[in-house]
């Protein structure tokens, strides 16, 4: 049986942060306070391809700062990419917690298609 899930991505995984960054072949991230243009955010920092300011994933609250000057300072494409793989990490994550496996399968469009293997039985 096949189902579809569409997924509002909050970051609230320290973890799957890490995963998305090592996927991404992106620094890991770091914990602290940092400057945005003209304020500072508190969380984990991604340094995004070619970004003047982090992006900063606030864990408690699942919200991700940051301030690309709408796009003069950084591409959404890698924003976006990021909360892509922060979505699979975190998804993947959950279903091994739960003794299930997972495949991938990149689609045309850019997005990804993750299959989730169910072992056991319905309790």
């Amino acid at each position: 049986m096949s189902h579809i899930v569409t997924i509002q991505t909050e970051v609230r995984d320290a973890t799957a942060v890490q995963a998305a960054c090592r996927r991404l072949g992106l620094p890991q991230p770091v914990q602290g306070t940092f400057r945005l243009y003209s304020s500072q955010a508190t969380g984990l920092s991604v340094r995004l391809p070619d970004w003047r300011y982090p992006a900063v994933a606030e864990l408690t609250t699942g919200r991700v700062q940051y301030d690309n000057f709408n796009g003069y300072w950084g591409d959404q494409k890698h924003l976006d990419a990021f909360l892509q793989a922060y979505a699979v990490e975190k998804a993947k994550i959950e279903c091994r917690k739960k003794g299930h496996t997972t495949t991938e399968q990149t689609l045309a469009d850019g997005s990804i298609k993750l299959t989730v293997q169910v072992h056991g039985g319905a309790q």
